[in-house]
């Protein structure tokens, strides 16, 4: 009795009760103290709504940054600059996250540490990723979907674990469609905006929406790898008129398309679906002609139909019209060698 005793003095000893208040508060409602890993164009979507509630100061307490060391700042060095926010070069020893309820890491590019993503008050880390998980693990999930004839893609926000890219478990998924005339850009602005909303509203609704989080299905996992230029090389002789189109729109602002004329490599632009019928008795994928009715290069796919080109680059030139590139060079070679590798 007299140990039990004790124990409840002790307890309600005002100081000590305080402290343990504190700390218990701190884990269960916002305002959060939240670090930020973060680098390009649509990492700083969410930056700002980010920024924004921490102005307001009812949802974060705290915002830090962590980016890439580069010479030249990126897209989330300049904002958090213009805003006064701290920025850390990743990666960093002396952040003690253990100050920090939460890290959040949009299209960031780095695997984080599992003595970092524990050390947080709330136990990890969160992930924008710009796919409905499983479907396009990897560092290009957008341009994947697009090039892949995807019709609906979105956002999912999950845990990190370490050692992996987007394996963690799910807490969030929005669906966002993809219209018959996006380009890359288009989609990435909207999926930005998306994911910047579905980070706030779960921020909003933590721990709870963490304890419900799903692990991701084995089934239906696909990989969208880092691209480079090879991608952007057209196979005529596998790909359909929609599929050259679609890696078109996927590759918007990223590669222009490019094939191999006379042992030239050029590059195509402003692609289209040509109107012409399919020729289904004489398909010989990478053939190329001009069109003077619609001042164009029309090339053939595997499937018989034909894409259009307005305007072409050649090494060493200019870019050029498709009625220039034909005077220059496809009218003065013979009919029968007329095609694309």
């Amino acid at each position: 009795m007299y140990a039990i005793n004790k124990l409840f003095k002790f307890v309600r000893n005002k100081k000590y009760f305080s402290r343990i208040y504190t700390h218990s508060q701190c884990k269960v409602k916002p305002p959060w103290k939240v670090i930020f890993y973060g680098t390009d164009e649509f990492s700083v979507e969410s930056l700002k709504v980010l920024c924004k509630e921490y102005r307001h100061g009812s949802l974060l307490s705290n915002l830090e940054v962590v980016t890439s060391p580069k010479a030249k700042k990126n897209p989330i060095e300049v904002y958090s600059q213009q805003e006064k926010l701290l920025v850390h070069k990743y990666p960093v020893d002396e952040i003690k996250c253990g100050n920090f309820d939460i890290g959040i890491v949009v299209s960031f590019g780095h695997l984080i540490p599992a003595n970092i993503i524990k050390s947080f008050n709330l136990s990890g880390m969160l992930n924008v990723h710009a796919s409905l998980l499983p479907r396009w693990r990897g560092a290009a999930p957008v341009i994947y979907a697009m090039a892949n004839g995807d019709q609906e893609t979105g956002i999912t926000i999950m845990k990190i674990k370490p050692n992996k890219f987007d394996i963690g478990e799910i807490v969030r998924q929005v669906r966002v469609k993809i219209l018959p005339d996006d380009r890359l850009p288009d989609l990435l602005n909207r999926l930005a905006q998306a994911g910047a909303f579905a980070l706030v509203s779960t921020l909003r609704e933590m721990p709870s929406c963490l304890n419900c989080a799903k692990p991701q299905s084995n089934e239906g996992v696909t990989y969208a790898p880092k691209i480079d230029q090879k991608m952007a090389v057209v196979l005529w002789d596998s790909l359909s008129a929609r599929s050259v189109i679609n890696l078109d729109r996927a590759l918007t602002g990223v590669y222009p398309l490019m094939t191999t004329f006379c042992d030239t490599q050029i590059k195509l632009y402003n692609i289209s679906q040509s109107q012409q019928l399919p020729l289904i008795n004489f398909v010989r994928p990478g053939l190329i002609r001009y069109c003077k009715q619609s001042k164009s290069l029309e090339i053939q796919c595997s499937d018989g139909n034909w894409i259009m080109v307005t305007h072409v680059g050649v090494p060493g030139r200019r870019m050029m019209s498709a009625a220039d590139f034909n005077n220059g060079f496809l009218s003065k070679v013979s009919e029968n060698f007329r095609i694309c590798r």
